[in-house]
């Protein structure tokens, strides 16, 4: 049986019926807004999660799994990449990009030519930019197997050779690499290996008479590399105001960081780097006709002036 109603109301009835009454129409406003605002919300709430899913939560490598993913190799064999000074004089400068064009166009290379003054460096001088730039490059050629950095001290002299078929292939690294060498002349403690296969050297530079020379050298593309550019770029090494600045950062993380040292390859300065002018190996170093670089090391300071040393050089090459 259905329970019998009281004639006694519940105190809350009571209260409903006595107390203020909220008219039809203002209840049919306030359900339609609270249904509104519901509804808004929901609508926001997808809407935010809408976007979070476009941008991978707002960091760039959760995209990175549906990027196409670029093989090394797949790309030009070498790119050369120097760092330009945008005060420097503009024809002169024109002339230092022909001269890694005309090279790069002959055996399918590509070039790369920043501006010193577009990466932070943390008031550390201009020539630290050598650092991002090489990584720099690296993102813009994902599937370039090597890395030239050539100074813009630097002129490509014999066109003719090719760095990666000439110097680059695992046999001639075996060839010229120096071994059981001091890292930093005359008497470093710290030797170049003697054991290494020229498949696993990833960075390869020349010394000068002084130590390690990096206004020229070379690194393979790879983890490893971005590894090693991110070391010698630490913000340690470029507050340390080391004398002679990303030079001897060089040599220290070489010497020190064995994993490094383990992908390092020295040659003998006149297959990559050799001088015009300047602290030049007294082995192998002094500029010779039917070198590949003729490098004016300083040639940008003390009021020297790097055109009119080049200049000689210039001319040579627009004969040939």
């Amino acid at each position: 049986m259905p329970p019998r109603k009281t004639s006694r109301p519940p105190p809350y009835a009571a209260r409903q019926q006595t107390g203020f009454r909220i008219p039809p129409a203002l209840k049919n406003l306030l359900r339609r807004d609270k249904l509104r605002l519901i509804v808004v919300g929901i609508l926001g709430f997808l809407t935010v999660f809408w976007l979070l899913g476009k941008t991978g939560g707002g960091g760039s490598n959760s995209q990175a799994p549906n990027l196409p993913k670029v093989a090394i190799g797949s790309g030009v064999p070498v790119v050369i990449v120097t760092v330009v000074d945008p005060k420097a004089d503009p024809a002169w400068t024109a002339k230092i990009k022909h001269n890694r064009e005309e090279y790069a166009r002959i055996h399918g290379y590509k070039t790369f030519f920043p501006n010193n003054d577009q990466y932070a460096l943390s008031g550390a001088p201009s020539t630290w930019s050598r650092v991002p730039a090489m990584r720099h490059a690296m993102t813009l050629h994902p599937g370039t197997t090597w890395f030239w950095f050539l100074d813009h001290t630097a002129l490509i002299t014999n066109p003719a050779i090719a760095v990666h078929t000439t110097l680059l292939t695992p046999l001639k690294l075996e060839h010229h690499m120096i071994s059981n060498a001091p890292v930093v002349p005359p008497d470093s403690v710290i030797k170049t290996f003697g054991n290494l296969k020229g498949d696993r050297i990833d960075f390869v530079i020349a010394q000068d008479k002084d130590g390690l020379a990096p206004n020229s050298f070379v690194v393979r593309n790879g983890e490893w590399a971005k590894y090693f550019l991110d070391v010698w770029f630490d913000s340690i090494y470029r507050s340390y105001n080391f004398q002679k600045a990303e030079f001897h950062a060089l040599e220290h993380i070489v010497q020190w960081h064995g994993t490094i040292l383990a992908k390092f390859a020295m040659i003998p300065q006149n297959l990559i780097n050799s001088y015009a002018n300047g602290p030049a190996s007294r082995q192998n170093g002094e500029f010779k006709d039917g070198d590949l670089v003729a490098n004016f090391p300083g040639c940008d300071k003390d009021g020297r002036s790097c055109a009119n040393e080049q200049q000689p050089y210039f001319d040579v090459l627009e004969k040939v």
